[in-house]
């Protein structure tokens, strides 16, 4: 089926195919190519097995649609993007299809980028990566060469100080820019803590979507109360969630 997936794309791409696949570039394709990841997530996360199916078909197609528009500008196929992928499973673990010692996931990856003569302990962290993702992977980077507090304390106390700039901000530049470095020093301060600030925030997300959709529920009026009528529902949603004191 996989064959038969490649040949359907081609086809979709070829002199009597369909405009819109004919038009599409990397660029142009890119942001579906994030969505339909972010679909595999949420599908994952609601433990939906028939959603997950399809949306690893749909982000599979879009592996599909890249390697067909390199293989038409003749960079790669999508057999070289297997084969690429194949070679770097088993070379990242010599333990298993080798002699080789088992080694950290970091440093073959570190010692692949030395390889590509890719300098800087920063290179090669992806731009297209959620902010807050990047934030992390980019200060996890620099603490594997010691820039780093030795405990939580410091990106605490660093939370204070850009919140105190944030504050001080004169224009709007200015403020997004401190915004910026406090959402920073937020992550800095999750990774200290053990939190993945990217999916501490999809939680977040989920837990505010569940409590505005049930004060909608409780009262159909709700667009029209008051802030402090609107506060008083969501007080009451949020006591309903938390668990029977016994």
């Amino acid at each position: 089926m996989f064959d038969k997936l490649v040949q359907v794309m081609a086809t979709l791409r070829g002199p009597n195919g369909c405009d819109w696949d004919r038009a599409q570039d990397f660029a142009s394709i890119a942001p579906y190519t994030i969505e339909e990841a972010y679909e595999v997530a949420d599908a994952i996360a609601h433990d939906d097995m028939a959603a997950l199916r399809d949306e690893l078909g749909d982000l599979q197609l879009q592996v599909v649609f890249h390697a067909a528009i390199a293989a038409d500008r003749g960079a790669f196929t999508i057999d070289d993007v297997l084969a690429g992928i194949v070679d770097k499973m088993e070379r990242r673990h010599p333990h298993i299809f080798g002699d080789g010692p088992r080694l950290d996931w970091e440093t073959l990856k570190a010692g692949e980028r030395d390889d590509a003569q890719v300098t800087g302990a920063l290179a090669g962290v992806a731009l297209g990566m959620p902010a807050l993702l990047r934030a992390a992977k980019l200060q996890k980077r620099a603490a594997r060469v010691g820039f780093d507090w030795p405990d939580a304390v410091g990106p605490r106390a660093k939370i204070d100080e850009e919140l105190a700039e944030v504050e001080q901000a004169t224009d709007p530049d200015h403020r997004a820019g401190e915004v910026g470095d406090l959402l920073f020093a937020m992550v800095n301060w999750a990774r200290h803590l053990g939190v993945d600030p990217e999916a501490a925030l999809r939680t977040a997300n989920g837990k505010f979507e569940r409590r505005f959709a049930a004060m909608e529920a409780l009262d159909a009026g709700f667009a029209e109360r008051n802030l402090d009528e609107q506060e008083a529902l969501w007080i009451q949603v949020k006591r309903a969630e938390l668990p029977v004191q016994t």
